[in-house]
């Protein structure tokens, strides 16, 4: 089928590139072309009225995109312009590593329940996707390197595509470098083999890493407090999204919800207090550190013995986006070596303290996103 010449992701991308959030990359308008022509099969697709709901034969997914490319060149967000787009009710978006994590939960959960001893945990799993009415399903990093996932994946996508969910997904590699050298992963091929029969591979050859270009030359800190420094960081941030001021969003961690205050162009920003005056805990930080590749926080304040639990969620949350290659812009009330002042968290802050030094270094600001942690305990 051709693509579109126009649609709705190419209409959004040239309004960026117009207003000059972005710079116009021929790659990536072939990937918003591309991206269209799901969206136009998806409208296609949608039942006509009651009648096609009760008689409408078995499913078939609408064919789906596989988008690879080196880091920073734009593929979150072309997936966050078609996402928005996509003119269905049941989609959903959500980190790989997260998706999987909550899949494997749900068979464990299942296993243990009465039901588990002789069913399938797989299709126990998949069941309620299908029936909460999921139709698209958005995945962003698709990487296989956990023997678990490899062996999983077949069986799992099998009952998703069975039931006509189609698949839109991002990557750094191409389908046939999924799993590459891993164990035993002859047994894996016939996943790629599924797979490349139920998506469109591209690849997004985008002439440059923008990702590093927003950072160029930027002080990524700023210290004190009032409208002075809060305006710094605005600015950081519509320099970082090319202009774009966001919504809220959400970050799904294992059936939870975390609020986002602000989102756009792959980055969030959030106030000290959303991250770490909340019970929030190691793994959230890492599907934060998994969802976003740039992340300002606002006001993050001297923190005193009155502050022990903020302060090892802070250590916490530093951790993770350090481990990630995420890119941190803050304020601080005081001065790095005046900001943890707990006896009980010195020691650990110490190693923090050295990571926000490095964090606004040139050469940690140059570096891609590393592979994403796991969130296994």
């Amino acid at each position: 089928m051709p693509e579109p010449t126009s649609g709705a992701v190419t209409a959004a991308y040239a309004d960026l590139v117009a207003r000059g959030a972005l710079v116009a990359d021929p790659a990536q308008r072939e990937a918003a072309h591309l991206l269209d022509a799901v969206l136009e099969g998806l409208e296609a697709d949608k039942p006509k009225g009651l009648l096609g709901r009760l008689f409408d034969r078995k499913p078939e997914p609408v064919a789906g995109l596989y988008l690879y490319g080196e880091v920073g060149r734009g593929k979150t967000m072309l997936m966050d312009l078609f996402f928005a787009a996509a003119p269905i009710s049941g989609k959903r978006r959500v980190h790989f590593h997260a998706f999987m994590d909550e899949v494997h939960a749900g068979m464990a959960a299942f296993r243990k329940s009465k039901k588990g001893k002789d069913a399938d945990p797989v299709e126990a799993v998949v069941k309620p996707m299908v029936a909460s009415g999921l139709r698209l399903l958005c995945l962003d990093e698709f990487h296989v390197h956990d023997i678990t996932n490899a062996m999983l994946l077949d069986r799992l996508f099998d009952k998703l595509f069975a039931q006509g969910v189609t698949l839109v997904a991002t990557s750094n590699v191409a389908p046939d470098d999924l799993y590459r050298d891993g164990l035993n992963r002859q047994l894996f091929l016939p996943f790629i083999a599924r797979l490349k029969a139920h998506v469109r591979v591209a690849a997004l050859p985008a002439a440059q890493d923008y990702r590093r270009l927003k950072f160029a030359g930027q002080h990524v800190y700023a210290f004190g407090t009032g409208p002075e420094v809060r305006a710094e960081m605005d600015r950081l941030w519509l320099r970082i999204t090319g202009g774009v001021a966001g919504e809220p969003g959400v970050v799904e961690s294992i059936g939870r919800k975390i609020a986002v205050p602000a989102t756009a162009m792959g980055a969030a920003r959030f106030d000290f207090a959303d991250l770490c005056e909340k019970p929030l805990g190691s793994r959230d930080f890492v599907h934060i550190a998994q969802v976003f590749d740039s992340i300002i926080i606002d006001g993050v304040p001297q923190m005193d013995k009155t502050m022990s639990s903020a302060s090892k969620r802070f250590i916490l949350l530093i951790d993770s986006l350090y481990d990630r290659g995420v890119k941190l812009g803050a304020s601080f009330a005081v001065p790095l070596e005046q900001l943890g002042q707990d006896d009980k968290t010195a020691f650990e802050f110490e190693r923090t303290l050295s990571r926000l030094v490095e964090m606004q270094s040139e050469d940690y600001l140059a570096q891609g996103l590393r592979e994403a942690p796991t969130t296994e305990s």
